[in-house]
């Protein structure tokens, strides 16, 4: 694995015994008898070298050098060398590579973005035009419909970037649409060897689908007629028509290395984009160890909107990844549409189902026989997940086979079926997935059923082996239906909070539209994802916060044109502040994974409102300096706050008092409940006006329950725009009876009206009590 090097040097040893580093220095530490950074680092390299490098082999082991996000460069280091170049001068860190991976039409007009509107957010920023989203994900297939740049000027004036070639991609596929491409992967081969190249493109061409499909989603042009095997009919477009696009490959095969994730970040900030999207996650570690949070920070001290998916280990609790408060982090819903292929049974029932099949249908006027896999395969576990050559065609032919869901792709569950033999297929979701439900392109006739109705279809089958009856089954395939209600609901994949690392800051962030998505596809890749798939179609329909963070990323690059002057924290707060918890019904967002209500830990501010994001009244803004002090109340030192800020701090002073005090749009208190308890803490918070001159707010509480809730002062009149006030919430709560490691949430809100605007910020009070 290779190391990220936070430094000025790096060193060498025998392959088998080297992983890969990133090592970050000191930005003015390079001696001057150096002609560059790069220069040094070779040097570097070469004074650590062990025995068996020679030092030109040392030397040609940089990965790749950082001069934008921090400076440094990443290499593989034997244990040795790694010490070494640690007790180097200059070298501020030495930081273990992390393997990353990604978290896998109607949506605009879902959130209100109407192509015909005279106003609002598209006419005021005229779609985007003059912004440029950069995609940091597996590369883009530029000669979809989505990316032409039919009546674009040419890119803007600030644009610095350049369209890389490489295999079956020419450097003059980009165009005005697509200005730049570059791909990275000397990570990957660090740790993995030479690629491939007849399964992977050493190219920005992408060879997965996922980078296309995220890319049309931030910033699509309008294409019609636009379907998926003639499923999701209709106009497609992105949340940025306009906005111009730069495709950074950094994910291959074996997933997205951090070191080449960090390059795509430094070439990012040098080309000049506004936003940058991420789709891309893993496991969550401390800020200074975590080189997206790094390339992050320092995206957005140069003014770069960073927006990252927040990951698909839902519906459970401390899942969500991506969690720096410098980023904008997205969960995932469901928009009002549906594509429902339901499951009959031999004695009347109707089981409700999802799926998008477009095949030869079964027979509508005969049933089939049913079969649960984990009964009639080679064996009880994986032939229940119906694993490739788990099953037996002489039990499997021309019968329906239930599996479960888990290990193996959905769609690949089905080629597995269909090499058997059988006819159909229905996938349950086990008891952790809930009844959320994702719609797959399969390979034959299949639905895919929640963990309620999977238990159902199960006693059916043995009830029927019980009397001696055949348990039989057809599916009925109904297409695509609008209009579904409620209207959004959590996805159940969507990960959850609290935040693992700094439980004051909620997250997610908000959540957008995430469940089964059209957007743009590859010509070579099939819509199953299954090697077998032969099948070609320029849109596929997708689901994961991976679909949900490139909406938020075209939206971030609306409001950046609509408001040039707003920072990256502003327009995270304009997000925030007008997002809203209820569904179509009027009613609390429900959770898809358990039909109940959900919380604050699984949307965080709300689903986002674009219309409303664009005139938010009043902002939370957030300087570098402030994310300093933050760190600082985090209890984290001085070098590792240079590592992620490449600022100096002094922590002596707190000047904000404690974690809570970042001027963050949401208020979270944590509060241990032993020893002398005092469960009282205050927020202070500084808005800035960016509504109406002569303005005045009057604040409305809503305290979460059981909790006491004051703000000071409660009324904010404003004389001009830009101007700034502050104010104080003073929050005490009750301790109440919780078994020892045990919690409780408790959420409500604060909202700021001037009769025209509400800015909502989430109050929320976790009680702990310590095992």
């Amino acid at each position: 694995m290779p190391f990220l090097l936070l430094t000025a040097s790096s060193a060498l040893s025998p392959p088998q015994y080297r992983k890969t580093f990133i090592v970050r220095v000191l930005r003015d530490a390079k001696p001057s008898v150096y002609l560059s950074h790069s220069n040094w680092y070779e040097s570097t390299l070469r004074s650590v070298a062990t025995a068996t490098d020679s030092a030109d082999a040392a030397s040609g082991r940089v990965i790749h050098s950082y001069d934008n996000v921090f400076h440094g460069f990443s290499a593989e280091l034997s244990a040795s060398e790694v010490e070494k170049v640690r007790n180097l001068p200059g070298v501020m860190a030495v930081l273990p590579e992390q393997v990353r991976h990604l978290h896998t039409t109607r949506s605009p007009e879902f959130l209100g973005l109407k192509m015909g509107d005279n106003a609002g957010l598209l006419k005021e920023s005229d779609f985007g035009s003059d912004l440029v989203i950069g995609v940091i994900d597996t590369g883009i297939w530029p000669e979809r419909e989505s990316f032409n740049d039919r009546d674009l000027g040419p890119p803007p004036a600030k644009w610095r970037g350049e369209c890389v070639a490489g295999e079956k991609f020419t450097a003059d596929v980009c165009n005005r649409k697509l200005i730049g491409a570059r791909y990275f992967c000397s990570g990957y081969e660090a740790s993995n060897g030479k690629m491939n190249e007849t399964t992977e493109l050493r190219s920005p061409r992408d060879s997965d689908g996922h980078g296309t499909h995220t890319a049309s989603i931030a910033a699509g042009r309008y294409v019609f007629p636009a379907s998926t095997l003639g499923y999701a009919r209709g106009v497609a477009a992105g949340m940025a028509p306009k906005a111009r696009l730069a495709a950074y490959k950094v994910c291959w095969n074996a997933g997205c290395y951090d070191s080449d994730i960090l390059a795509a970040f430094d070439a990012a900030v040098a080309d000049g984009v506004d936003v940058i999207s991420l789709s891309v996650g893993g496991v969550v570690v401390p800020y200074y160890l975590d080189a997206i949070a790094i390339g992050a920070f320092s995206a957005s001290d140069a003014g770069v909107f960073v927006s990252a998916s927040a990951g698909n280990g839902g519906p459970g609790g401390l899942t969500v990844t991506n969690v720096a408060p410098w980023m904008t982090t997205v969960g995932a819903g469901t928009i009002d549409r549906d594509f429902p292929a339901n499951v009959k049974l031999g004695d009347g029932r109707e089981i409700s189902g999802v799926s998008i099949y477009s095949g030869p249908a079964l027979a509508h006027d005969k049933l089939y026989p049913l079969i649960y896999a984990g009964v009639e395969g080679s064996d009880g576990y994986s032939s229940s997940l119906c694993l490739d050559g788990s099953l037996d065609p002489n039990l499997v032919k021309g019968k329906i086979v239930l599996c479960d869901r888990g290990i193996n792709s959905r769609p690949a569950k089905g080629e597995v079926v269909k090499k058997a033999g059988g006819v159909g297929m229905i996938i349950a979701n086990g008891v952790f997935d809930g009844e959320g439900l994702v719609a797959d392109c399969h390979l034959l006739p299949a639905t895919a059923v929640g963990a309620a109705a999977g238990d159902e279809i199960r006693k059916y089958i043995q009830s029927a082996q019980k009397s001696n009856s055949p348990a039989e089954a057809t599916i009925l395939f109904h297409g695509t239906r609008l209009n579904i209600t409620p209207a959004p609901v959590v996805a159940a994949f969507s990960a959850r909070g609290p935040n693992p690392e700094t439980q004051e800051i909620l997250k997610p962030d908000l959540i957008a539209p995430g469940l089964n998505i059209l957007a743009a596809w590859p010509a070579n890749v099939g819509p199953s994802g299954v090697a077998s798939d032969e099948r070609s179609t320029e849109f596929n329909i997708l689901s994961g916060t991976s679909m949900a963070c490139p909406h938020v990323s075209g939206l971030a690059a609306l409001l950046k044109a609509a408001h040039p002057e707003w920072s990256p924290a502003a327009i995270k707060s304009a997000l925030m502040t007008t997002a809203y918890s209820h569904d179509s019904r009027g009613e609390t967002m429900l959770d898809e994974s358990t039909g109940n209500v959900s919380t604050v830990m699984d949307y965080g501010a709300g689903h986002v409102h674009p219309q409303k994001a664009m005139d938010p009244g009043l902002v939370y803004d957030i300087s570098s300096l402030d994310y300093v002090d933050f760190l600082c109340n985090s209890n984290y030192t001085a070098t590792n706050i240079q590592i992620i800020t490449r600022k100096s701090a002094d922590c002596g002073a707190k000047h904000a008092g404690h974690i809570g005090n970042l001027n963050y749009p949401t208020l979270a208190a944590v509060f241990q409940q032993y020893g002398k308890l005092n469960l009282s803490t205050h927020f202070i918070r500084t808005v800035t006006n960016v509504g109406d001159s002569d303005s005045v707010y009057t604040v409305r509480i809503r305290p979460p329950t059981g909790v006491a809730v004051r703000v000071e002062p409660d009324r904010l009149v404003f004389r001009r725009v830009g101007q700034k006030l502050n104010f104080l919430v003073r929050v005490r709560t009750e301790a109440v009876e919780l078994s020892p490691g045990s919690s409780v949430v408790r959420s409500g809100s604060i909202t700021w009206s001037d009769g025209k605007r509400d800015v909502t910020s989430a109050v929320v009070v976790t009680l702990q009590q310590p095992l």
